[in-house]
């Protein structure tokens, strides 16, 4: 596993319980790393401080884009892993562009497929599908959703 998909895991984990614990995922990081650093363990990755850090500054709009194109399924009605999940990928997709969209989804689906449902791979791979094919919009500020 490469270190940037191990930083994507450690992600997930710091927003998937700040979901669960209705916490600030900053908060929850910030807390792992302090923990980590008393039990003597090696710093994270800065690439998970970064999508954590990413996530949370845009994530009103990641919300608004994944609540929008979800086809009948609202963020609460998801599972929590899918959301944090789909928070990471849409992040990646808009937001950074040292990571090739075909990367951004295939990590994701791959998170999806080791972490929550059997129909959870299809359907990460379908709405970040989906707003790949809506980001040149996006990133013009025309289709805000």
């Amino acid at each position: 596993m490469s270190a940037r998909s191990k930083a994507r895991k450690r992600a997930l984990d710091a927003l998937y319980e700040a979901d669960i614990r209705g916490q600030s995922a900053v908060d929850v990081l910030s807390e792992t790393t302090q923990r980590r650093s008393d039990d003597g363990q090696a710093a994270m990755n800065a690439y998970v401080t970064e999508i954590v850090d990413g996530v949370t500054a845009h994530r009103e709009y990641i919300d608004e884009l994944l609540g929008s194109y979800s086809m009948g399924w609202s963020l609460e009605r998801m599972p929590a892993v899918d959301r944090a999940i789909l928070r990471i990928g849409t992040y990646e997709l808009l937001w950074r562009d040292d990571v090739p969209d075909a990367v951004a989804i295939a990590e994701a689906v791959a998170l999806a497929q080791e972490l929550s449902t059997e129909e959870s791979s299809s359907f990460v791979n379908g709405l970040l599908g989906r707003i790949l094919e809506l980001k040149p919009r996006l990133a013009l500020g025309t289709d805000t959703a």
